[in-house]
């Protein structure tokens, strides 16, 4: 409802303060109420007769009384306050349950492959009203993050923008993958057998050589890299039909299985320990920071977590 003022704008604090004046009809018991002192909850409610234009609240004998405009205003006034603390309230609680929301997630072909079964059986169990929408990567994914294309990037996360927030999820190793009668499957694999052997590399930038390649430098070894996709599905595809070699990243030892493998295994391929020292692989996931506090990313953020982190048993 609109009102004509003195005062140069009106702060929550007179609508706090209406509502409670108008259900205590008390100036004593509203500023206790308030947790202020008898003489400001005077003076703020000689403030709101100014800005309103009425007494609302008048002398009855021992006790005050609300005039009719006061009577009008009550439950208008107290559903302002009602909005005003829904509003305020901090939106870290969230249920599940009642999410309508579609997220983006930028992620590698092998990465989205092994997040997305676990995050829909999430979504159906506890935030049935979830959509996942899973893209490929892009060359910069700062930009997109911060102008909200996609809601998180996961992978092996290497060009942020100094705002954006990055949480490391896993620390994997690389192996071989082969098929199943594919000859480095027999016995031990050395350095030499590895550089002999043909591979393929998964490389969304089109690269024929990567850690892998100075590792065997270092042994005076090189390989030959017959063929480049732009990811590790298609690697380990031409890996279980012939006698090539690709690289996938595992669980450390140790540690629990990761679902990173699942495609692998699904394909029959072999995992071989590469006895050469390699850089460990992070995978991670980047947001920008006004995600950090929303409910609704909390969530996301929760179940990437719990798909890409399993827990260790016994």
């Amino acid at each position: 409802m609109p009102v004509s003022s003195p005062d140069p704008y009106l702060d929550a604090n007179l609508a706090v303060a209406l509502d409670a004046l108008l259900t205590e009809q008390s100036v004593t018991r509203a500023a206790a109420r308030l947790h202020t002192s008898p003489a400001a909850m005077s003076r703020t409610l000689a403030r709101l007769r100014r800005v309103l234009h009425d007494p609302l609240l008048v002398r009855a004998g021992q006790a005050m009384v609300p005039t009719p405009r006061a009577e009008a205003l009550r439950d208008e006034a107290a559903a302002v306050v009602r909005r005003l603390a829904a509003l305020l309230t901090p939106g870290g609680g969230i249920d599940p349950a009642t999410l309508r929301r579609t997220f983006t997630v930028q992620a590698s072909d092998l990465v989205g492959a092994a997040l997305a079964p676990g995050l829909l059986e999430l979504a159906r169990r506890e935030a049935p009203g979830v959509s996942l929408r899973v893209s490929a990567e892009e060359w910069e994914a700062g930009p997109a993050l911060r102008e909200g294309r996609i809601d998180l990037e996961i992978g092996a996360i290497d060009h942020v923008d100094p705002e954006t927030r990055v949480e490391d999820l896993v620390t994997l190793r690389m192996t071989a993958g082969v098929r199943a009668g594919h000859p480095l499957a027999e016995g031990d694999l050395t350095p030499a057998g590895l550089a002999a052997a043909e591979h393929v590399a998964a490389s969304r930038r089109g690269r024929f050589t990567g850690p892998l390649d100075a590792a065997l430098a270092e042994h005076g070894l090189s390989r030959r890299v017959g063929t480049v996709v732009p990811g590790h599905l298609a690697a380990m595809a031409l890996a279980a039909a012939g006698d090539v070699v690709c690289l996938v990243p595992a669980a450390l030892p140790g540690e629990p299985p990761t679902p990173l493998t699942d495609a692998a295994h699904a394909l029959g391929l072999r995992l071989l320990d590469i006895p050469l020292a390699l850089p460990p692989v992070k995978i991670g996931m980047a947001w920008h920071p006004r995600h950090t506090a929303d409910g609704a990313h909390q969530w996301l953020r929760g179940a990437v977590r719990r798909v890409l982190r399993p827990a260790r048993k016994g």
